[in-house]
């Protein structure tokens, strides 16, 4: 699927709404970056996440292959509902397909239980983004 296609859900819950191109990445569209999104019976995108080759700064012995998780997000409604695990075990089968590594993001802490149930830990200290709230970086190896 065109990463295109997840901006307006990326915008709505990681850019308090903005336009769909305020939640373009730089490098989005790099033939190693992977997306995958979830869609609901319209095909609508009611999940997202993107999968961008890149180490974790915080690890950088690491000898497996560093993946970062950007982009992720789920329309309000379809919360609790598993669509974040399913667009998120996609990302980690990508990983072991690839042959495995350690997969990391800098989560919003609203979310920072989600990825602690999916094999995450925090790891460096926590810090507030003034533009979008407080964070914490999390990884674990896959």
């Amino acid at each position: 699927m065109p990463v295109v296609d997840t901006y307006a859900l990326r915008a709505k819950v990681l850019r308090n709404g903005g336009p769909p191109e305020a939640a373009r990445i730089t490098g989005d569209d790099d033939p190693g970056v992977a997306t995958y999104a979830a869609a609901d019976a319209g095909g609508n995108i009611v999940g997202c996440v993107g999968l961008f080759p890149e180490p974790c700064p915080d690890l950088p012995e690491h000898p497996g292959k560093g993946w970062r998780i950007r982009g992720m997000a789920t329309e309000d409604r379809w919360r609790g509902r598993g669509v974040g695990t399913r667009v998120l075990e996609a990302a980690l089968a990508h990983v072991t397909a690839e042959g495995g590594g350690l997969v990391w993001c800098n989560a919003r802490t609203p979310a920072a239980e989600f990825y602690r149930r999916a094999g995450f830990v925090e790891i460096g200290d926590r810090w507030d983004d003034p533009e979008i709230g407080p964070h914490v970086r999390m990884w674990r190896a896959v």
